[in-house]
């Protein structure tokens, strides 16, 4: 089996993270991982990036981390794959399948509405997973998911969240029929109980994953 990261934030992109993406990259080849997905948090997130940045600058800031785990997963035979998580009134949004060029054609794509936005995904034929569904704290306006026709699959397991939360975003993936995936939602290189998920055979590109996602054929690493 072949191990995937699937929800995972660097410093300093993400403003809440702790650890650089060489750092990342190093823990989860420890952990005998065959990749990750670089998920830091979007501009409409909790994120590193200076806000009154020029688009192109910021996208620039956004993708260096990204860059920076891959040249370290190159020297240690781990692959590392490029994806987002964006927020909406505090519930996030994972994506994958977009890359520099769609974000630099794009500006303004944090300020799109959660509608106008899982269009945009999704007609760039991207992947857009709701994280952590259920999720309570005081910046959430909604804990509630988001309508099932506007995501493809849901975040079942968050290494992160307690047992009764991912029960429940179990219960509604599969009231609604749609994909399960399971993440660590990883800030640090020291996470105890590093998640994700298990494909049978290795994915030469995110659409491999996102594939293995869609069709249930993932095993789900949950400890």
């Amino acid at each position: 089996m072949y191990l995937y990261e699937t929800h995972m934030h660097t410093r300093p992109s993400s403003a809440c993270a702790v650890s650089s993406p060489e750092e990342m990259v190093r823990h989860y080849k420890s952990k005998d991982y065959s990749g990750v997905i670089v998920t830091d948090h979007f501009f409409n997130g909790n994120s590193g990036c200076p806000q009154d940045a020029p688009w192109a600058d910021k996208v620039r800031f956004y993708m260096e981390a990204y860059e920076r785990a891959k040249a370290e997963g190159e020297k240690c035979d781990l692959d590392v794959f490029f994806g987002l998580e964006s927020s909406y009134n505090g519930s996030d949004f994972l994506v994958y399948g977009l890359d520099e060029e769609f974000l630099l054609e794009n500006k303004d794509f944090d300020k799109l509405s959660l509608n106008e936005f899982s269009a945009a995904v999704r007609g760039a034929g991207a992947y857009l997973a709701q994280a952590h569904p259920f999720r309570s704290a005081f910046w959430i306006a909604n804990p509630e998911p988001a309508h099932p026709s506007l995501i493809d699959g849901i975040e079942v397991h968050n290494a992160s969240m307690d047992a009764k939360t991912n029960r429940l975003a179990l219960e509604f993936a599969e009231k609604h029929n749609l994909p399960k995936q399971a993440g660590s939602d990883a800030h640090d290189a020291y996470a105890k109980k590093p998640s994700g998920i298990a494909l049978q055979k290795r994915a030469v590109d995110i659409f491999d994953i996102i594939s293995a996602i869609k069709s249930g054929s993932v095993v789900l690493i949950t400890n």
